[in-house]
């Protein structure tokens, strides 16, 4: 069905007032969806506000709480919501892309095209009824009356006989010229007749279907548009609902990973002292002048740990109270302050960040001396005596962490906590760890060095060589058992002529063995065995997941 054939060019008006309606409609459409998406930008900031304002701060004693179920819960609900608020914002954001901006687009072209096709119309119009005005037929009925009179005239002189032979002639002449014009007037009406009649044909049947068709065409394109624009509102929905699902899914984890039980022994453990409850306090008979004695059962005796009276309190008159107002305790550096249980603990956390610090010194310690192997072996790529201070002070560190290391576990030793008599002992031991690592350090400073960093004199061992070889021997063992954690292919050739390095050709293909550390080298391995450092620049890595 076409406009064309079944509309009459008089409908013109409604087909301009039908399209102008189908314009504002998008319109309309795409700021009701401008609308909606403020909403949702909006409701993803508040979101984001209200899991920002719940979400506890970095220190705060809600964030140590978070070690029990119910609490981190919670934190993961807050964090669930925080990506549920991005969501929000990302149909906020596709809304404006697929559908806001792409329908303005279209409709500044749509109505561009409008514009052109209604001054096609226009101009179709105005041309039939110029042509219309140019049809004179009133000049030829005019012309044709005068003839017919001018004709009537001269036969009536003709027949006159009062008039004269030269009155009759110049009645005939005008006569014929009368007729000569109202010819004319014919043949020119005829033609505009005929020209307006096949403008008004073509108007009719050609130029104005053609318009009302494409007119049509516009419509229907616009039509199909705003349907796709119409699905696009809930498909850009409904692309996010999986996450969203998702997002609501760890909601409901979060709710089913609460254990009570579990919380109640972390409680425990958190607060758990080690202390034995005091024995019943001995009667003192002060009538009979008998000196108060303590019970073996009691606290406070001498040898035995201290207790919470010790702790609390050192006036052994006044009774244990559970509820009083504790004071709060001096902090010392063996964590001595803490009841035995939590002292533990602690000083199982300073080992172990002592632990990761002195791992990265050594690491690091490593990473320097592959650079100046490789400096030494290829003087342009950098000066190897640069390094001296790096490694230097990276070796200091390391024999301080060591230092700390060795204290920490001095403090935690089993003998300690169960005999405190054994602390002179042990710290006496620590003290000669102390003397021991000011000697070492002193002649790591002192000792003389070649520009290169290495001893000038050849037959005086490294100290710090000699203390640690076993250790760097067992370091080397584990090495060789690592796995693989990736591949990589060789870009280029590489000749591998430093020391711990190793061949390489393009397109070669070789097991990793550990990554780059900052240094530029990456440890691999052949399907034989050998292993090697190459360039990281060299080869493309693809490390196993």
């Amino acid at each position: 069905q076409e406009w064309g054939r079944f509309l009459f060019p008089d409908q013109y008006d409604i087909i301009d007032k039908h399209t102008q309606s189908g314009l504002e409609l998008v319109e309309k459409y795409v700021k009701f969806v401008k609308e909606r998406t403020e909403i949702e930008q909006n409701y993803a900031k508040q979101l984001r506000n209200l899991t920002k304002k719940y979400n506890p701060k970095r220190g705060c004693k809600e964030e140590q709480e978070c070690r029990f179920s119910n609490h981190q819960s919670f934190l993961d609900i807050l964090n669930e919501m925080n990506d549920y608020a991005g969501q929000r914002e990302l149909i906020a954001e596709n809304m404006m892309m697929n559908i806001c901006i792409e329908l303005t687009k279209y409709l500044q072209e749509l109505k561009m095209e409008r514009k052109t096709h209604l001054s096609e119309a226009k101009k179709s119009q105005q041309s039939l009824e110029s042509t219309y005005k140019q049809l004179d037929s009133k000049r030829f009925e005019r012309e044709w009356r005068e003839a017919d009179k001018a004709a009537q005239y001269a036969e009536k002189t003709d027949q006159d006989i009062n008039a004269t032979k030269a009155d009759v002639e110049k009645a005939k002449q005008q006569a014929n010229m009368r007729t000569h014009i109202a010819e004319e007037c014919k043949n020119d009406y005829a033609a505009q007749l005929q020209k307006y009649n096949k403008e008004q044909s073509q108007f009719y049947f050609s130029d104005m279907p053609l318009i009302f068709n494409k007119l049509q065409d516009m419509d229907e394109r616009r039509v199909r548009k705003l349907a796709q624009g119409y699905v696009l509102f809930s498909d850009t929905e409904r692309h996010v609902m999986p996450i969203i699902g998702k997002c609501l899914e760890g909601v409901t984890k979060a709710g089913t990973n609460v254990n009570e039980r579990n919380d109640s022994i972390a409680l425990i453990e958190q607060y758990k002292s080690g202390f034995e409850r005091p024995g019943d306090l001995d009667f003192e008979d002060y009538s009979q002048g008998i000196n108060r004695a303590s019970s073996d059962s009691s606290l406070g005796t001498l040898g035995t740990p201290k207790g919470p009276l010790e702790l609390l309190g050192k006036n052994r008159s006044k009774p244990f109270w559970l509820f009083s107002k504790k004071s709060k305790p001096t902090v010392t550096e063996d964590f001595g302050h803490l009841p035995p249980e939590q002292r533990r603990k602690r000083l199982q956390q300073k080992l172990d960040d002592i632990g990761k610090e002195l791992q990265k010194e050594v690491d690091q310690s490593e990473a320097l001396e592959k650079m100046k192997d490789v400096y030494e072996k290829n003087p342009q790529m950098g000066d190897p005596a640069s390094l001296s201070p790096q490694i230097n002070q990276t070796a200091q560190n390391m024999e301080r962490l060591r230092l700390e290391l060795s204290k920490y576990e001095v403090m935690d030793s089993p003998l300690l906590a169960t005999n405190p008599d054994a602390e002179t002992s042990l710290m006496a031991v620590s003290k000669c760890t102390v003397v021991i690592y000011l000697y070492l350090l002193l002649s790591i400073c002192v000792s003389p060095s070649s520009p290169d960093g290495t001893h000038s004199e050849e037959g005086t061992p490294d100290s710090s060589q000699a203390i640690y070889a076993e250790f760097d021997d067992d370091f080397e063992e584990e090495e060789e058992l690592v796995a693989p954690i990736g591949q990589c292919t060789a870009m280029y050739n590489f000749p591998g002529a430093s020391e711990g390095t190793i061949t390489m050709q393009e397109g070669e293909v070789l097991s990793v063995v550990e990554e780059d550390k900052g240094d530029g080298w990456t440890r691999v391995r052949r399907a034989n065995g050998n292993e090697g450092y190459i360039p990281t620049s060299y080869v493309s890595i693809s490390l196993s997941k």
